[in-house]
């Protein structure tokens, strides 16, 4: 039995599916019959297990627990003539944290909570328990494996695995648009529409803007997308009436810097907002 093999069917009994790679760690490639999707392909490809045909087709999607699939002859085959193995975490309830480098690293160990890590070519995997959208790019150095999605088994890590926190999710999420970049200060008053004012007393707004630096100020992930949802907050209550001064944004912005974002993306964040509600000069 090879050790491929052997790896496979320890990881399949620990409920990790997992599957062949060949030289450069990619998958195999689809059987005669299957080749450029022929036979169709997989049902919807959205969860794992084998391809009808006897070989791991399919990429991800022929991950699997069964064994006797991973030991029939055409797999042990691809375990023989395999450069390594890989798993699909979806398929496991797992994420990896994929940090291709020391400053991705870095950025993981001061925004994400501790979890199990296992050391990789360039860099490391963080696992957290829980599956999502898989996605490259998140952010320089960092790529997401969950879901339709595989990666590439190394060891078994250490640590203790954590639960997948929100900070993992919302790097996947879509941030609002950043057409426009405003310039670094903000003029007051700030109001657009110069609607009717609704505010009784001055106490109304003030105390709206102790809360949204609360809010910012007690954020223990996601701090990007908190701070744009206060600030589109604050807005869609006050920014109609030309109440909002600089003195009022420099509170809101002097939270978001405590909390380690820049004055750039401060600036992006109320923009966007302003956008978002149509109270853009723009």
């Amino acid at each position: 039995m090879s050790a491929h093999l052997r790896t496979a069917l320890d990881l399949a009994a620990h409920g990790i599916p997992p599957l062949p790679l060949r030289e450069g760690k990619v998958p195999f490639g689809n059987c005669p019959n299957c080749a450029k999707n022929a036979c169709g392909g997989r049902p919807n490809m959205k969860t794992p297990g084998p391809c009808t045909c006897p070989a791991p087709c399919h990429a991800w999607a022929a991950a699997t627990t069964d064994p006797g699939v991973i030991g029939s002859p055409a797999w042990v085959r691809a375990w023989r003539e395999g450069a390594g193995v890989a798993y699909h975490p979806g398929g496991a309830d797992l994420t990896v944290v994929d940090l291709d480098n020391a400053e991705a690293i870095a950025w993981a160990r001061a925004n994400l909570p501790a979890t199990r890590t296992v050391p990789t070519t360039r860099g490391e995997h963080w696992l957290y328990q829980g599956a999502m959208q898989s996605a490259n790019a998140v952010r320089p150095g960092v790529d997401i494996k969950s879901l339709m999605a595989y990666a590439r088994w190394l060891a078994p890590g250490t640590g203790v695995i954590a639960v997948l926190p929100d900070a993992v999710r919302a790097l996947t999420v879509k941030g609002p648009p950043t057409a426009v970049r405003a310039p670094q200060t903000l003029s007051a008053p700030l109001g657009i529409d110069r609607g009717e004012c609704p505010h009784r007393t001055p106490t109304y707004l003030d105390r709206g803007i102790t809360m949204a630096e609360q809010r910012i100020t007690e954020a223990r992930e996601a701090v990007h997308a908190t701070v744009y949802r206060t600030f589109l907050a604050v807005l869609s209550t006050h920014g109609r009436c030309g109440c909002l001064t600089e003195t009022h944004t420099a509170r809101l912005f002097t939270a978001a810097q405590a909390k380690g974002e820049s004055p750039r993306h401060c600036t992006d964040a109320w923009t966007n907002a302003l956008t978002t509600l149509g109270l853009s000069h723009g």
